[in-house]
């Protein structure tokens, strides 16, 4: 089977994926865990990451993936990979990256600081090597930087992988997985002039494949709904329904009721209508993560999660007797643990975790409580 797991690490994001064939890929990476401060319930993320890998015998990911270059994305992460641009961040204890995913910007873009400088000057080295890297964009929107280097983008296009394509070296065949582009995209104008959009943020569509059984999860970076609103347009207009269809969906901007209206409603966010559209192709017993903080009973605060938008995502999941789920709430708010969602015959499924005091954790299949925060 495969597995999704979500980990509690506060209002960041990291998804682990295991595949089936023994691939491991990680998306984003946050370490924020103060292991001073005995309130502080976010899991030590680097120590998690670390000994499920020793578990595998391996030290390194078959694919890391960082959707977006926001600190809730990146924290920490020159301090726990083994970087190839410098020898600074090279040492034995460093978990290494075969193949590195980025969005066009942390290649691009200037204005960059702290750990996304660092991250920039890895995708760099990568991509001028040509190896071991994979940037979502047009090609063309790389074309100037790769001149600047002394690079001609028809040496480089193997790497570059546009939205609406599927991602080079899986297949539901071999690998029991494909991804399907959605973001960063272009749209044109109708002076018929293309303006790149969301080149700062990875969304893709994770189709998995066991016992002839498909299961799809929406792996969505920061984003807005005018953003996604975009994407179903465009998406809708090649015909490409199914590219939107989720048994699994990882909720944008930990729970941000602006990922679904530009209003945030005084008890539940009414979404725009097409991304109410798109949040209405869950399958039955569908999964909605928020990998947030927990949702606050204050729906006056300015920062996300909004208990508004946790509204309308419990009473979406209701709807297809599915789950909500808040990763610093599961299983309980006092002792949350990472989410582990597998993927087989039965489709999603979100084993069920308890904490017994001192005895450890223990996993089974979830019933499916509909549309109700799981603790």
């Amino acid at each position: 089977m495969h597995t999704l797991t979500f980990f509690p690490i506060g209002n960041a994001d990291c998804c682990q994926i295991d595949l089936a064939c023994g691939r491991k890929l990680l998306f984003d990476y946050a370490h924020y865990r103060n292991a001073e401060d005995e309130e502080d319930l976010r899991i030590d993320l680097a120590t998690a990451l670390r000994e499920d890998l020793k578990a595998a015998n391996r030290d390194y990911y078959d694919v890391v993936a960082f959707t977006h270059a926001d600190d809730d994305h990146i924290h920490g992460a020159s301090e726990f990979f083994y970087l190839e641009h410098a020898k600074k961040y090279q040492d034995d204890n460093r978990i290494k990256i075969t193949e590195l995913w980025v969005p066009a910007a942390m290649i691009i873009e200037e204005n960059l600081e702290g750990e996304a400088r660092i991250l920039r000057a890895e995708a760099r080295h990568r991509l001028k090597a040509g190896k071991g890297i994979r940037v979502f964009s047009r090609p063309d929107r790389l074309l100037a930087w790769l001149e600047n280097e002394g690079l001609k983008l028809e040496h480089r296009k193997h790497l570059i992988t546009d939205a609406g394509q599927l991602v080079p070296g899986f297949t539901m065949e071999s690998e029991g997985v494909e991804f399907f582009v959605h973001s960063p995209f272009a749209v044109r104008l109708k002076d018929g002039n293309l303006v790149d959009r969301n080149e700062c943020s990875l969304i893709l569509q994770a189709t998995f494949v066991y016992d002839a059984k498909v299961t799809r999860f929406m792996i969505c970076g920061d984003t807005t709904y005018e953003i996604l609103a975009d994407i179903v347009n465009i998406t809708r207009y090649y015909k490409r329904d199914e590219r939107l269809a989720w048994d699994v969906f990882n909720i944008p901007h930990h729970c941000s009721y602006m990922a679904l209206s530009s209003k945030r409603g005084e008890v539940k966010t009414e979404p725009f209508p097409k991304v109410k559209w798109l949040f209405e192709q869950g399958f039955e017993r569908g999964i909605l993560v928020s990998s947030s903080n927990r949702i606050p009973e204050n729906y006056e605060d300015p920062q996300p999660p909004h208990p508004q938008a946790a509204n309308y995502y419990n009473e979406r999941a209701s709807a297809i007797t599915g789950d909500f789920v808040v990763t610093m709430e599961y299983p309980k708010p006092s002792s949350p643990a990472p989410v582990r969602i597998t993927i087989d015959g039965s489709k999603a499924t979100l084993r069920k975790t308890i904490l017994s005091g001192s005895i450890g954790i223990i996993s089974r299949p979830a019933p499916r409580a509909g549309g109700t925060n799981v603790y």
